[in-house]
This record gives C-alpha cells, structure tokens and sequence, in this order.
C-alpha cells in the first residue's frame, strides 16, 4: 500500500469520533498526475480540511450541530503524490479503490477528497463492487469528462466520466459548460443525460427535471468544484465561466438526499489560491452539507 499521510480532522478535534464510532469517514486522496491548465490540486485535501476548521458547528438551514451527533472521522491522506511524486494512475487507482472499499464494508459513509478528478474511477468501482445492482452517477461540473483519452492516457482527468459510462453505469451530468466534438458526439450516441449550465440558467423548474431524471434508487455524488460558479471558488485548476451558484447547488443536493439512496461522495479538483481562503472555505462548508444531508435522512441528528 501506498504511504499514508496524517491529516488534520475534518472540523477540529474536539468533535472527531474514533473509527467505530464514526458513521461517517473523510478520505483525503492528495493525488495530482495529469492536470492541464493550472496545478494544485494535491494541495485540495489539506486546504479543505484546515479551512473546515472555521467551519460553524451549527447548521442554520438545518437548525442542528450536526457533527456533535454523527461522529466524524478522518483518514490519513492516500496516493500523496506531494511525498510520491512518482505515484502511479495504477497504484493510486488500486489504494483507492481498495481502502473505500474497507470503508464501504464497515458500514461507513465515504466523503473522498480529492486531488485531480481522475480519482473517482477507483472511488466508483470500490461502490460497484460492493453493490450488485446498478446505482447513478450523479456529476456536478462544468466539463464533460468524456474524452476515451487525454494527452495519451485513459486515465486522464479528462476521461473519468468516460470511464464511469465504460462501467455501465447511469449518469447525470450537472452543470456542463465546456465539452470537445468527441464528448458532443458521444453524449449524442449514448443519450447521456446532461444538463447544461446554459440551460439551467433560464429554466425554473431545472432541479425537478434533473431529480425526475435519475433512473435508479441508489447514486453516487461526484463533484467537481469547477462545477459551481467561480466567482465563489476560483480555485480549481480549470475555471470556465457560469455555473451554479450556492443554493441552487445546495437545494439540489438536498433533494437528491431526500429522494434517493446517496452510497457515497467525492468533492474534487480544488487547487488553492496563495491570497484567498474563499475556495477551500466554500468547499469544506460544501462538505459539511453533505454530511448534514446525509445526517437528515437517515435521522441520525437529533
């Protein structure tokens, strides 16, 4: 197994449960291989953890302390490409996917962190290995991910949906601005369900559509931070203009979690900014609602 590395908890020690007791687990995963415009995103899993420090305890849309009632435990980092640089899309697939799933069969909701969004592949196949009946793969993001190969590797950045939708699996795409012809096309021959920032952006009633059109009772969350507008997180690694604003991202989300099974969830690509602490901050307040949503529907919040 790759080195691990420790961490700080997510949100602070005085509220971090030990292993058993935690429902839920952060996996920091600092892997950075095969970014194409502006590096980083190793440096994600730490920012949002040190920013989840100035975190509130309390909820105010949810009127609860959530983290008081839940347990919260956090990881050391895996795949550290920051101590090992020669680290592999191979090695960091397989420690992925092999510790999610210990995870998973320990009865833990998984919240992975990364690094580069290449790294859902191994946080996706742990869940399709440990649920035999297919479950959607909901994605927040402003590209499409598509491309069979980027810059001579499959297991680019650029290609995780595309290795997800080589799985079998559904998908919903959210949010998508910035594709190439091969992702139109292949959006076009598969019928890829996508809905685009564009779109979004004029249409009212787009969370009703986007929820009426996920096909299974089980989903997986994977989200891209360039997904969501980057005047409120400009620091992801390929910014593109639009995109979702805070609550509709968070009204979503929630809807998602009070209508279907959430297995599990990844919150990717954040590469810090040396002047600003906007991003990491808007990240692990994102993460917290997950955790908080989770907590909601499966009651554990007093």
């Amino acid at each position: 197994m790759l080195t691990q590395t420790s961490v700080l908890p997510f949100l602070g020690s005085d509220v971090a449960a030990n292993y058993n007791a935690a429902r839920v687990v952060i996996l920091p995963i600092p892997y950075e291989a095969t970014t194409t415009y502006r590096r980083g995103c190793e440096n994600g899993p730490d920012a949002i953890l040190a920013a989840s420090q100035q975190v509130e305890y309390y909820d105010e849309e949810l009127d609860s302390e959530t983290c008081r009632d839940i347990g919260i435990y956090t990881c050391s980092a895996i795949a550290d490409t920051r101590n090992q640089s020669s680290v592999s899309a191979h090695e960091m697939l397989q420690v992925t996917q092999e510790t999610v799933s210990k995870l998973i069969s320990d009865g833990k909701f998984v919240i992975a962190l990364g690094g580069e969004h290449t790294i859902t592949t191994g946080v996706v196949e742990a869940y399709r290995q440990a649920y035999p009946e297919p479950f959607t793969v909901i994605q927040i993001d402003a590209h499409g991910d598509l491309r069979y190969e980027y810059e001579g590797s499959i297991h680019n950045h650029a290609c995780v949906m595309r290795r997800i939708v080589d799985m079998g699996l559904p998908t919903v795409q959210i949010g998508i601005r910035a594709i190439c012809k091969e992702e139109a096309d292949l959006i076009k021959e598969k019928n890829l369900t996508v809905f685009r920032a564009r779109e979004i952006a004029i249409q009212s009633d787009w969370i009703e559509n986007a929820i009426t059109a996920i096909p299974t009772q089980k989903v997986f969350l994977t989200i891209d931070l360039d997904g969501i507008d980057p005047t409120l997180i400009p620091g992801v690694g390929t910014p593109e203009p639009g995109g979702l604003n805070w609550y509709a991202v968070t009204t979503f989300l929630r809807r998602v979690f009070e209508t279907y099974q959430v297995i599990g969830c990844d919150v990717m690509e954040l590469a810090p900014l040396e002047d600003s602490v906007v991003s990491e901050f808007t990240a692990a307040k994102l993460v917290y609602k997950l955790i908080g949503y989770q907590a909601l529907v499966q009651g554990w919040s007093s």
